[in-house]
């Protein structure tokens, strides 16, 4: 079980605490309040071993953070799918977003984290032989971001915490799980800004 819980840190610290990155001016302005945030942003990191075995396959992770004028959030991560069966993988991230008063952006999402198993093989009446390596809920997570809206095609992401929930927990419970610390490291996500130069060229 230990080692199962350091596959699921792993998975998880590649997807939501992806939070080594450039310095950046987190001061927050008026920004939420203007309206204009809403849209698509990201923030790319290489994983230069994506195996962790010193073979150096370099793999550009994307976080693709999705703002909608109905008050509703998703975040996509390209490193769920990503060699799933053997680290495992997880679901968008999905919830909703308020304004503060002092014009920084909240976000309050729940995804969940699946593991590589073959406990199928304990349930023969229900599976074929030889049981299949299929997929297990192991968590779910809770996780609360703050960003300022540092111009209009930038976000700062400037505080997260996480409230991890064992797999016969409700994620939907505020109060419920284990919260995790408060991270503070900066991040910057980028507009992805809607562009004909493609169709364009030559």
């Amino acid at each position: 079980m230990s080692k199962l819980r350091n596959v699921v840190f792993a998975l998880v610290g590649l997807s939501l605490l992806m939070v080594i990155a450039a310095p950046a001016n987190a001061a927050g302005n008026s920004g939420c309040k203007t309206g204009k945030f809403v849209g698509s942003y990201t923030f790319s990191r290489t994983f230069s071993d994506i195996w962790g075995d010193g073979t150096n396959i370099a793999h550009v992770l994307v976080l693709q953070l999705n703002l909608h004028s109905d008050g509703t959030v998703t975040e996509d991560f390209t490193g769920f799918p990503d060699v799933m069966l053997s680290f495992g993988t997880g679901t968008p991230f999905v919830g909703s977003w308020t304004c503060r008063n002092d014009g920084k952006l909240v976000v309050t999402s729940i995804s969940t984290i699946y593991v590589p198993t073959i406990d199928a093989i304990n349930h023969p009446s229900t599976v074929p032989n030889p049981p299949p390596v299929d997929l297990f809920l192991l968590l779910s997570s809770r996780s609360t971001f703050l960003f300022a809206v540092t111009d209009d095609n930038t976000l700062t992401r400037v505080q997260m915490r996480v409230r991890s929930y064992l797999a016969n927990e409700d994620p939907a419970d505020p109060n419920g799980g284990t919260l995790g610390p408060l991270i503070t490291t900066p991040v910057v996500y980028h507009r992805l800004i809607a562009s004909d130069a493609d169709l364009l060229a030559p």
